[in-house]
């Protein structure tokens, strides 16, 4: 790997871990407050928002609901009991219904006790219609089915619903001490798939699925979806209401009794009869209904029956949910996402556009795999999502901020010593070497110390002055000697003849026994470089030419050029003189190192066979392209 790219990928890294630390303690803290049942309410909520917003689909017609309304149990009420249909009458609608051939019917009506008058004729009934089910109720209260039924003609009629009132799952076999008892709408179901060769194909356990034909059943366990450690006695499954205003056929008992109905309508379909008077509070709040949020239990009855059904033969979905380790991997998904977001956006406005529009996404998605029958965690997903998103960008921006301060005042301290150096240290250094040589009586040294002094006391006070400019003068200026401030927007090799030109005519001892100059600096396409870059390559220039100045003792000859060829752009600088030889680098040899490196180029400072030194930094050319002609 490049140092350069390792270089971006552990800045990035070090960026990253700044949301992603308390991003991770959001999604963490989310997902047990999620565990804990925190959010359940809030699940279920979402959960009978997203049924509620599928499409209407069409009437099952393989169910038929016989209501018993409030106004056929007030016709009789003169002598029925307890605001019951009594015995004669359900005999002789359970005769008619017989009578037009239906797979089977479901009578979602308690009978332990006899509704006189007619108990006869209605123990004659239960005998003689073989395909009729009865009702019992097991919990937590029991209510024997009639008399007369064998086990197969049973089922109950219970149901389990949620915290807050609402029947979201539907009881399909429960333990007893006379072993597993199902539910009237699997035994429903599995009667009427019978004709179609289907049965159930594998006993009913604690742990067994149940299998009609090739449809498995997914059961309902403690934690599915958003619950939380609910009681999943015997078998259950999530209830897929039927959406709709009209879901199934209903015909009143009156229509039948008038016969106000047309036989097609029953023959051939399960037949539900229950009673629809609110006197007899046989009604559930659920999470679906849009009248009154109620319905009553032969309608329940019927969507159970309903979802079995259409499964198997219609392949409807059935509602099933992930295991734990997947809703939390999906939350944790969504919360890195969040992250994510607060890292890429670089304004509060496109953060809160991106996160919405994201959410949005979430919801969307969310919404059309409950259509495809899989439920999963919306509410902690959201809150990571949006926490994350929209929290997590102020950090990220002040860590923005933070690491802008931090590398302008690294900018500027670099600033500040390539100045110094290539100025005030120069002179500096030129009083050091008057000093230590004892080349000059004394006489002679100390105007010549005064004057290099007075040199660097401007140029001292001139680097105070520029750095007191604005910023943005800062950044495009480049500051040579006391009065001399190049613009490094102007054509770089412009900028380096300036550099050259006034690094000559400084007033080093070697360049005193130059006789010959040759330069060159050809026009290059400077796209590919930032200000920065540029600025490197006229301070490489004023280090190399300085260099010379000072150390190539009896030079006579200089040649600077910058020019391409072969796809390299070359900044050379080469003399003749005796040179230094070191094996220590200086700080102004590291700086072009990693300038080199940043042009993803070389430099080189190496001594010539005879004598002399090269000084060379080259980069290589990008090409850049418009178009196809």
């Amino acid at each position: 790997m490049q140092p350069g790219l390792w270089k971006i990928i552990k800045k990035e890294i070090s960026i990253w871990r700044v949301g992603a630390l308390p991003g991770i303690v959001v999604i963490g803290l989310v997902i047990i407050a999620h565990f804990s049942g925190s959010m359940q309410s809030l699940e279920w909520l979402a959960f009978d928002t997203l049924l509620r917003l599928r499409p209407e689909e069409p009437i099952d017609e393989r169910i038929v609901l016989v209501k018993i309304d409030e106004d056929d149990i007030n016709y009789h009420k003169d002598y029925l009991i307890d605001s019951s249909i009594s015995d004669r009458d359900l005999a002789a609608l359970l005769w008619k219904i017989h009578v037009c051939k239906p797979r089977v019917i479901g009578l979602d009506i308690y009978r332990d006790l006899a509704v006189n008058p007619g108990n006869g004729e209605l123990v004659a009934a239960f005998k003689n219609i073989k395909n009729l089910i009865a009702i019992e109720k097991v919990l937590p209260k029991q209510i024997a089915a009639p008399p007369g039924f064998s086990s197969e003609q049973i089922g109950f009629a219970d149901q389990i619903t949620d915290g807050d009132g609402k029947l979201r799952r539907s009881l399909l076999a429960i333990p007893t001490t006379q072993g597993y008892k199902l539910s009237l709408s699997l035994r429903l179901a599995e009667a009427y798939l019978v004709h179609e060769d289907i049965s159930l194909k594998n006993s009913i356990g604690d742990r067994t699925p149940i299998k009609l034909g090739n449809t498995v059943l997914p059961r309902f366990f403690p934690n599915s979806g958003g619950y939380v450690r609910t009681d999943a006695t015997g078998v259950q499954i999530l209830l897929n209401f039927r959406s709709g205003r009209k879901r199934f056929r209903t015909i009143s008992l009156n229509e039948i009794k008038s016969n106000k109905f047309n036989s097609d309508w029953i023959r051939d379909r399960i037949v539900i009869i229950g009673v629809t008077d609110p006197s007899r509070k046989d009604f559930i709040t659920t999470s679906n209904q849009l009248v009154k949020g109620r319905i009553y239990g032969g309608e329940i009855q019927a969507h159970a029956v309903s979802q079995i059904v259409s499964a198997v033969l219609d392949e409807r979905p059935l509602l099933d949910t992930w295991e734990d380790e997947w809703e939390y991997l999906w939350i944790f998904a969504w919360g890195f996402l969040g992250i994510a977001i607060a890292r890429l956006t670089k304004s509060p406005l496109a953060n809160l556009i991106i996160v919405g529009i994201t959410s949005a996404t979430l919801v969307v998605t969310t919404y059309l795999l409950l259509t495809w029958g899989w439920w999963v965690p919306v509410i902690p997903t959201i809150l990571v999502l949006a926490v994350n998103g929209i929290e997590l960008t102020a950090l990220y921006q002040c860590d923005k901020v933070l690491r802008s301060g931090l590398k302008a005042r690294q900018d500027v301290i670099e600033r500040t010593f390539e100045t110094i150096h290539n100025g005030p240290l120069q002179s500096l250094a030129k009083v050091l070497k008057l000093v230590r040589c004892h080349e000059l009586p004394v006489k002679e040294l100390l105007p010549e110390l005064e004057k290099e002094l007075e040199k660097l006391n401007h140029e001292l006070r001139g680097i105070y002055e520029f750095l007191q400019r604005e910023p943005p003068t800062q950044d495009s200026s480049l500051y040579l000697g006391n009065t001399l401030v190049l613009n490094l927007q102007d054509p770089l090799h412009e900028i380096l003849y300036q550099v050259y030109s006034y690094t000559l005519a400084r007033d080093f001892p070697c360049f005193r026994t130059i006789k010959v100059k040759i330069r060159t600096f050809e026009p290059i396409d400077e796209r590919c470089l930032s200000i920065e870059q540029k600025q490197g390559l006229c301070r490489f220039l004023e280090e190399a030419l300085c260099n010379v100045g000072k150390h190539a003792t009896g030079v006579t000859r200089l040649e600077v050029t910058c020019f391409s060829s072969e796809g390299w752009y070359t900044l050379s600088i080469i003399d003749d003189g005796l040179g230094i030889n070191s094996s220590r680098e200086g700080r102004g040899t590291q700086q072009f190192r990693n300038l080199a490196r940043q042009l993803k180029g070389k430099f080189q400072r190496v001594p010539l066979s005879s004598r002399g030194t090269i000084c060379e930094l080259s980069w290589p050319v990008v090409k850049f392209r418009f178009g196809n002609n």
